[in-house]
């Protein structure tokens, strides 16, 4: 494998989320591996969410990749549509606010839910 795909969800010119995805190279760093180049990183944090558990519209105060550690995390945008992650699924999460809006909850971000019947685990890193 030479490619992943990953998730990004971004901030359009309209001021609305949206999802793109896009390739991420994996250069051979030994025979049989594969890494990514090296990302600077602003510290991580760890998030339990319960059953049961849902956001209402925000935006994503700082960029940063999200990691489902276990269970299943719903992402919901203003248009309607949704993406789910599990375990080990990622995604970068960057539709922060215009510079100069106000924030919307019409507008503006995503939401977020907890899906099924186990408890939602997630790593955040700050990027």
């Amino acid at each position: 494998m030479t490619m992943l795909t990953q998730s990004l969800l971004y901030t359009d010119a309209d001021g609305r989320a949206r999802w793109r995805d896009e390739a991420l190279p994996l250069v051979e760093a030994a025979p049989g591996v594969r890494l990514s180049a090296l990302s600077a990183s602003g510290g991580v944090q760890w998030r339990s969410s319960p059953v049961g558990f849902k956001s209402d519209f925000h935006c994503t105060t700082t960029p940063q990749w999200l990691v489902v550690i276990q269970g299943r995390m719903e992402i919901g945008l203003q248009d309607g549509s949704t993406r789910v992650f599990g375990p080990g699924e990622y995604f970068y999460s960057n539709d922060t606010l215009p510079a100069g809006a106000t924030f919307d909850p019409a507008l503006h971000g995503h939401r977020s839910r907890q899906v099924g019947d186990e408890p939602l685990v997630t790593l955040f890193v700050r990027s």
